[in-house]
């Protein structure tokens, strides 16, 4: 097999590799969130480097992470090919090729029954489906594969066109269905033998009735049934609970955002290193107290999170969809302006705390939070949340902007991780890729470390130190031109 992995895998992964392996990679990996599929279906390929190219399908705002557990995960060099814009092209070299489901399909096809098929093949194909499948792929991996669940969205059509004759499908979802007719287009795609039928198996699990007008499939019937044949055939589903004694208690992702102001970014980064270097170099490091210097660094970090904010909205709806049995949510943040927004994008499921709410108004968010189920979020203020508060009731954490203190960090970290909290708790870095952001979470890492300084509470020191650091870090960039 060769070089190991880079990653240890828990027994419950190892478990879980067997299983795809058992099933010649053909499965649904039903982890709940947060127990590494990514990491279960990348250890397998790693198993197979004979089955390149390898395929991932993903939600748009995936595709980095993926490429990102790619390094991680698998040794030596990967050639790893990330695809963009809807317009496909022959020009598809990786071995581990990355898409997302949007632009995936043909989108010509949808005009197919008004054209006529003559007239639709005078017309440029558009999608990647069909480059892709030129690409003759060994292996189909469909994250969030509950997104193929309409038969009749044009992005459903392209995932099942291209894993038709794929010998290894691997789906990926914590949530694979709401109800049973959610999952039949996902079973087919995997393996069409369990339920060749659509009438039998709408009939037989959706609790099918004629209703006046139509018959209606989106009742369930026979769940336990269903549940067996699944685990049974292709499916392998593990509760966090179930694992729980091979987890430890906090478990770090680093998820990586796109930018869509990348060049307004870029030329501001590239203004801040001229300065820096009028500056006269590492002369600069001694000022970095000085407001100039903060003026500019923060600049840089508002950009950062403007371009990446809509896609962080995305990420937390996706969390709160797939995640209904799993606990709830915490998204900190450190500007009142950064609450706001996300206040008015999630305001029916949310509650908030920042530096504008009195002590009952923070009591009564915590207790919302905790007790009410239909309160799935929690929006904080790093600063006003970050300590004193019991918010037992999440599972996950999400840093949208980071403070400027290790101990700071800690403490945020901690407000789920209390005393009544049995669960491990996940945290997610929601950070601007090849940003200040990027450079600032390096430096608070190596900082965590260092336990004395946290501990004795030596705040303004680490301050200093996070600032210089990040300083030098630019510093070094014009160094090396």
């Amino acid at each position: 097999m060769g070089r190991p992995l880079k990653v240890k895998l828990f027994p419950f992964q190892r478990t879980g590799v067997a299983f795809i392996e058992q099933k010649k990679g053909r499965v649904l990996i039903a982890d709940e969130m947060g127990l590494g599929k990514t990491i279960q279906s990348l250890a397998w390929l790693h198993l197979h480097p004979e089955l390149r190219p390898a395929i991932v399908v993903c939600p748009a705002h995936l595709k980095l992470n993926w490429a990102k557990e790619v390094k991680k995960v698998l040794p030596g060099k990967q050639n790893v090919q990330i695809l963009y814009g809807e317009k496909g092209g022959p020009s598809i070299t990786g071995d581990i090729i990355i898409i997302n489901y949007d632009i995936l399909p043909n989108k010509y096809e949808k005009y197919r029954d008004k054209l006529g098929k003559k007239k639709v093949r005078e017309i440029k194909d558009t999608g990647w489906v069909d480059f892709l499948i030129a690409r003759k792929p060994k292996v189909l991996i469909l994250d969030e594969a509950h997104y193929i669940k309409t038969n009749s969205a044009q992005r459903t059509k392209a995932t099942k066109k291209l894993a038709k004759k794929r010998d290894h499908v691997i789906a990926i979802s914590g949530t694979p269905m709401d109800r049973p007719i959610d999952g039949f287009n996902l079973f087919q795609v995997i393996d069409k033998n369990i339920f060749p039928d659509f009438w039998k198996y709408v009939h037989r699990y959706c609790g099918a009735k004629h209703n006046g007008f139509g018959w209606d499939y989106s009742g369930a019937s026979n769940e336990k049934e269903l549940h067996n044949i699944l685990t049974k055939t292709i499916m392998i589903r593990r509760k966090k609970s179930e694992v729980l004694p091979e987890l430890p208690d906090k478990i770090y992702s680093y998820v990586p955002m796109e930018l869509i102001n990348r060049k307004k970014y870029e030329k501001a980064e590239n203004d801040f290193i001229s300065y820096l270097r009028e500056e006269k170099g590492r002369g600069a490091v001694k000022k970095a107290v000085l407001a100039e210097h903060l003026v500019k660094i923060e600049a840089l970090k508002q950009l950062a999170l403007e371009g990446k904010l809509a896609q962080c909205i995305e990420w937390i709806n996706a969390f709160i969809e797939k995640d209904n049995s799993e606990g709830k949510l915490i998204v900190f943040t450190t500007h009142k302006s950064t609450v706001e927004t996300l206040m008015d994008e999630f305001k029916k499921i949310a509650v908030k705390v920042d530096g504008s709410c009195s002590a009952k108004g923070r009591d009564q968010a915590v207790q919302a939070f905790q007790e009410d189920p239909k309160i799935r979020l929690f929006i904080g203020n790093i600063q006003a949340a970050g300590t004193g508060l019991t918010l037992t009731a999440a599972t996950a954490i999400a840093f949208l902007e980071l403070p400027w203190t290790p101990g700071a960090l800690v403490q945020a970290e901690d407000r789920p991780h209390r005393i009544g909290q049995k669960n491990a708790v996940n945290i997610y870095h929601l950070l601007a890729a090849n940003t200040i952001e990027e450079k600032i979470a390096k430096i608070l890492d190596k900082k965590k470390k260092t336990l004395d300084i946290i501990l004795d509470g030596e705040g303004n020191v680490v301050q200093t130190g996070v600032i210089s650091e990040l300083i030098n870090s630019f510093i070094k960039v014009f160094n090396s031109l």
